[in-house]
């Protein structure tokens, strides 16, 4: 009898014992699940550096390195034109004949000839035509033909003047054209303007692009893309890692499990990424969602799949 109760005292004790470890486990599964979800869940990146190409995109006109109007030096009646546009001519060579006769007077007939190499752009008249030189100005003048150099060509851009500080002589600049829109040619900025239109705000800026093959033609629209700079160690940050505020641009990094705000200058902005000047550093922990609540000194919790 002793025995029997001896097992069965026994038994309570391993029951009891085991009812309150169980009650314990319970109690501490609840709480770790009240303190996870008191802490908010981020996802992070951690900053590198990359390769970055910063540029100004601009629309302009094609047009010849040299394009020059020819007038004749006499008045008097064009007989012949002996060129047509697209006609490749010399210096020298001649354009037409104008006839200078005027009543009782007989005078040899005169030629107009072209002051330079290059291609006839424009034929502005006929046979027939009534021409007179540009004295005492060119407004008063008659223009025979006009004559391009398309060598090389040249793409007028205007840029406004917040811009004009980051162009120089000399950089590199790629232009397209919609006659070759799978193409790029490549060329380099000879001639920024020493000064800005007042009425626009813009000041012209030219582009010199080798042309060979005579594929740019005066007159096309161009888009050009001048290059600013390159960097192989750049800082970029998704866009919607920033918060907008009215004194400063912020972002919120983690250390040691707690959210920092952080003041950044931002740089080049590259639609979906952004260039940070100053603030962030390689091996920074960003938080890119989840932050926008967050204070400073706030414990975060960062969810797996975060880390990009």
């Amino acid at each position: 009898m002793k025995r029997v109760v001896f097992w069965l005292f026994l038994i309570a004790i391993i029951a009891l014992v085991s009812y309150r470890g169980w009650v314990a486990y319970e109690r501490s599964q609840i709480e770790e699940v009240v303190v996870k979800e008191e802490i908010p869940p981020v996802e992070i990146q951690v900053v590198s550096t990359s390769s970055l190409t910063e540029s100004l995109n601009l629309t302009g006109d094609v047009r010849g390195i040299e394009e020059i109007d020819v007038f004749p030096k006499v008045s008097g009646k064009l007989v012949e034109m002996k060129v047509k546009e697209g006609s490749r001519v010399k210096r020298e060579e001649v354009l037409a004949i104008i006839d200078r006769d005027v009543e009782g007077v007989r005078f040899e007939r005169a030629e107009v000839t072209s002051p330079v190499d290059g291609i006839v752009g424009t034929v502005y008249l006929d046979k027939g035509a009534r021409v007179n030189p540009p004295d005492p100005s060119p407004s008063m003048g008659t223009a025979l033909v006009r004559i391009v150099n398309m060598d090389t060509v040249k793409v007028v851009v205007n840029v406004i003047e917040k811009d004009l500080s980051k162009i120089k002589e000399g950089k590199q600049a790629r232009v397209r054209v919609d006659a070759y829109p799978d193409g790029a040619f490549k060329g380099r900025v000879t001639l920024v303007s020493p000064t800005v239109n007042p009425i626009t705000r813009t000041a012209s800026v030219e582009i010199s692009v080798p042309n060979p093959r005579h594929q740019l033609r005066p007159g096309m629209f161009a888009e050009a893309e001048i290059i600013i700079r390159k960097t192989d160690d750049a800082i970029l940050i998704p866009a919607y890692a920033i918060l907008e505020k009215s004194d400063a641009q912020k972002v919120v990094t983690v250390v040691n499990g707690k959210a920092v705000p952080t003041v950044i200058e931002l740089g080049a902005d590259q639609g979906d990424w952004v260039e940070v000047k100053s603030g962030l550093h390689e091996g920074d922990t960003l938080i890119v969602a989840g932050h926008h609540k967050l204070l400073g000194g706030d414990l975060v919790r960062i969810v797996e799949g975060g880390t990009r």
